[in-house]
């Protein structure tokens, strides 16, 4: 659950953020609270279908990556429709859905890695501590 909580926070802070830049970049309007709140919901129904996805059992890694960003974007241009984020161009809702994706794949990634190489560090520990004691 806190995991959960903490990919909702993630992915609306780097959401946020992509956004603001969009918005100096593209000079588009001025983004409001009922926005953030609305991008915040479209958050928490994205990270509870990829978590529903994920319990699908996909043998290719690549599907289930393609998987996931076909909700997002379904999800974001149903937001978009809903709330009238006219002045949010649909493609820059795909560029954002997929830069936030790639990004949190990468994290993945990395966290995966980093915990990996600590157990192995570990069980090399133990290998010693056992070695010693049998000689």
């Amino acid at each position: 659950m806190k995991k959960n909580i903490q990919n909702v926070i993630f992915t609306h802070g780097a959401t946020l953020t992509i956004l603001a830049l969009f918005y100096v970049f593209f000079d588009l309007k001025n983004i409001t609270v009922n926005t953030v709140f609305e991008i915040l919901g479209a958050n928490i129904i994205i990270n509870l279908g990829i978590l529903l996805l994920h319990k699908l059992d996909t043998r290719y890694l690549i599907m289930e990556y393609l998987l996931d960003i076909c909700y997002i974007i379904i999800v974001l241009v149903a937001f978009w429709k809903i709330f009238n984020w006219d002045d949010i161009p649909v493609f820059v809702l795909v560029i954002m859905a997929v830069a936030i994706y790639v990004l949190a794949v990468i994290l993945d990634i990395l966290k995966i890695r980093k915990e990996t190489e600590m157990i192995n560090q570990l069980l090399r520990k133990r290998d010693e501590e056992i070695d010693d004691s049998a000689s």
